[in-house]
């Protein structure tokens, strides 16, 4: 069985930084694409970042282009996301994911969710 699990949220002030990582456990971590989702409170989950089995092919939602950039860590079974110039609208719980085969930048197909980690970016 496939597990995945997030860690370095917490606190930071606007137009920070923080590294998000996510720990993969299980076999054939190069078999899945791997994802970012993030929910803020009343709001639905919705995409962040994508990244393909080699990590040749990355996705990213509109609101973090050009700030957010994902990886992934083939030895370390990882993926990270780096965030940047963050703003109080990138509050919410962040969530790792893994699709067996292709990445995509929607939630459905996504197999193996972790539990979260929370971000919240003060003003």
């Amino acid at each position: 069985q496939v597990q995945v699990v997030e860690s370095g949220g917490g606190l930071v002030q606007a137009g920070g930084s923080l590294r998000l990582s996510c720990a993969f456990s299980g076999q054939s971590f190069s078999a899945y694409g791997m994802g970012w989702f993030r929910q803020a409170p009343g709001k639905e989950r919705e995409f962040v970042a994508a990244i393909s089995w080699n990590g040749a092919d990355t996705l990213y939602a509109d609101s973090v282009t050009g700030r957010f950039s994902i990886f992934r860590d083939g030895g370390k079974n990882t993926v990270s996301l780096h965030m940047d110039n963050l703003n109080p609208e990138d509050t919410a719980v962040y969530f790792c994911a893994a699709k067996f085969g292709r990445a995509r930048a929607k939630l459905s197909g996504y197999e193996y969710w972790g539990r979260g980690t929370q971000v919240t970016v003060s003003s």
